[in-house]
């Protein structure tokens, strides 16, 4: 009830007031969750993988030499997300990278819930297709516990940011944490909702 209420009231712009209900979550109640259930024998319905979360990672590597890079980042992945992200700092100094421990070095945002299903539909669906010679995604970057992690290049491949207000590429890390207790069910699991995984 509490995260229910919690995303009703949206981000602290009040940009999003209401998150309509995912059309994932019922293609997954109805369509993908009795097909995995038949081929891998599950006992029951609570043992069909589910999406858990999705983190978005943007480094910056120039937050307190250039703010205005690091505010910038901010508002493209409020765009992308829907949510407003966390300011990310550095746990250790790296004297080689002339990085300093507290020093602000990207954002990040945690998806949870039907904004974490709307943020999926659209990667799968209209973000990925739109990279120029896309032939489909790796099946060798899980990580043996179910999740899937991707990076990509630019954030113009997301139609939400407006080429006005582009001022640099910035590139941005995908972790999408599944359920799943092996990489096998996660990859069948993803591909039955039109992830474009390829097949080697």
């Amino acid at each position: 009830m509490a995260r229910k209420e919690k995303e009703e009231k949206g981000n602290e712009t009040g940009a999003i007031t209401a998150i309509p209900r995912s059309r994932m979550r019922d293609r997954i109640k109805t369509e993908v969750g009795p097909k995995m259930q038949e081929q891998f024998g599950y006992k029951s319905t609570m043992q069909i993988p589910k999406l858990d979360k999705i983190v978005i990672n943007m480094g910056t590597g120039t937050g307190e030499k250039d703010p205005k890079n690091l505010e910038n980042s901010v508002r493209d992945m409020t765009l992308i997300s829907g949510q407003k992200p966390v300011v990310t700092v550095a746990k250790t100094a790296i004297s080689n990278f002339k990085v300093r421990e507290g020093m602000k070095v990207g954002c990040k945002v945690t998806l949870r819930g039907d904004r974490m299903y709307h943020f999926f539909d659209r990667l799968a669906n209209v973000v990925l297709p739109r990279i120029r010679d896309f032939q489909g995604l790796s099946p060798k970057s899980f990580d043996g516990r179910g999740n899937y992690a991707l990076g990509l290049k630019e954030q113009l491949v997301f139609p939400e940011i407006p080429y006005d207000t582009f001022d640099r590429i910035r590139g941005m890390d995908i972790i999408i944490c599944t359920t799943a207790k092996n990489d096998e069910e996660a990859r069948v699991f993803l591909k039955s909702l039109g992830f474009p995984l390829r097949d080697k």
